[in-house]
């Protein structure tokens, strides 16, 4: 499953520079002027997860393949996007695509980089891309609404559903507040209100970048972003992409001494992999054999036959049942054939929910 991480924020904040770090590419072309990436640039990221190479040791594993997270590096926005000023149609559509937005915040002062407005405020910078994405959903809205409730007047079930769930995004909207904070009352409404597609319902992730020296205690800057993060329901994280550049270079076995004495315990895209997969309220489960050791995302709250599907469609619609290992004990015990003999290796239904770290053997009949 992974995700698809849209990477947005102003012109020269630092997105591009990020985004070639993250992906260990240079995909996107970092210069110091407005709109250097004209098209979304995507990479793919390994997913880096110590459980897996454990796993896989003890398996004797011939492969390692960890899950797959995209980044989506989107051209810069500016003020009046929503009304197609700079980029605005093509960065608003772009959006749509991804599952989480992840908004790159300049949180450092340097006289030779160009900012913008000419000054540097990550809240400000932050507001003017949320402003041109409620503008933009308020524009869908004012339409949509009317038009439900007057079908949902003339009988029309579904409208009447949509009138209710949309008007209460589209008060939020009025008031200055996104989307995403709108409350469905029931899966009927979660439905329709997913489906419109709103901007400003994806989560958020704020990214702050830093200046080297400030990568692992952060400023006064990043404390205002973490605190607009709390009062959002939304996450936060501190990267220096400018760190993130230099271990890009590196040999593995030479990175963690790098971090180490920058005072960091992991990298930037650690992270904000972390801090994603929180947002998005994803966990991991594995597979192992001979063949390979397989790590794969699920949605929390999954059960069994809904994480088989995200293997093949197959394994889902012909559930039988789970043999599932805790990933404590596959690694304690030794594997699959010592859990098995220790009575840890257990058979699950079609109503278990599937836990971060279960290592599993699905069986399925279609």
């Amino acid at each position: 499953m992974g995700f698809r991480c849209g990477i947005v924020g102003l012109p020269n904040v630092g997105k591009s520079t990020l985004f070639n770090a993250l992906t260990e590419t240079q995909a996107a072309q970092a210069a110091n002027y407005p709109f250097c990436t004209i098209e979304p640039n995507v990479g793919q990221v390994s997913v880096p997860d110590a459980r897996l190479d454990q796993i896989a040791k003890i398996a004797s594993s011939a492969k390692i393949i960890p899950t797959q997270l995209a980044f989506v590096d989107i051209a810069g926005l500016v003020k009046g996007a929503s009304q197609g000023e700079g980029l605005g149609n093509q960065f608003l559509g772009n959006i749509r695509e991804v599952d989480a937005v992840v908004h790159v915040l300049r949180c450092f002062e340097d006289d030779d980089i160009q900012h913008v407005a000419n000054k540097v405020d990550p809240i400000a910078d932050a507001e003017v891309v949320e402003t041109e994405l409620m503008l933009s959903d308020l524009e869908s809205l004012e339409k949509r609404v009317p038009a439900a409730e007057k079908k949902g007047k003339a009988g029309d079930k579904e409208a009447k559903i949509m009138a209710s769930v949309l008007g209460q995004a589209l008060e939020l909207l009025r008031e200055g507040k996104p989307a995403r904070l709108t409350e469905p009352k029931d899966e009927e409404e979660t439905r329709i209100f997913e489906q419109a597609q709103l901007l400003t319902a994806k989560p958020v992730l704020y990214v702050c970048n830093v200046a080297e020296e400030e990568a692992s205690t952060g400023n006064a800057m990043t404390q205002l972003v973490f605190d607009k993060a709390a009062a959002e329901g939304a996450q936060a994280v501190v990267v220096s992409a400018a760190i993130e550049s230099e271990i890009v270079g590196m040999e593995e076995a030479d990175r963690g001494e790098y971090l180490a004495e920058l005072g960091l315990e992991e990298s930037g895209l650690a992270r904000v992999i972390t801090a994603g997969y929180t947002l998005l309220g994803l966990q991991t489960y594995f597979t192992a054999g001979p063949k390979e050791a397989r790590a794969w995302t699920f949605p929390n709250g999954a059960k069994a036959p809904q994480a088989a599907g995200e293997i093949h469609s197959d394994f889902e619609r012909g559930f039988i049942r789970a043999e599932t290992i805790a990933f404590d004990d596959f690694v304690s015990l030794g594997g699959e054939g010592p859990a098995r003999d220790a009575g840890k290796l257990r058979q699950e239904g079609k109503d278990y929910l599937v836990q971060d770290g279960d290592v599993l053997n699905f069986k399925f009949n279609v």
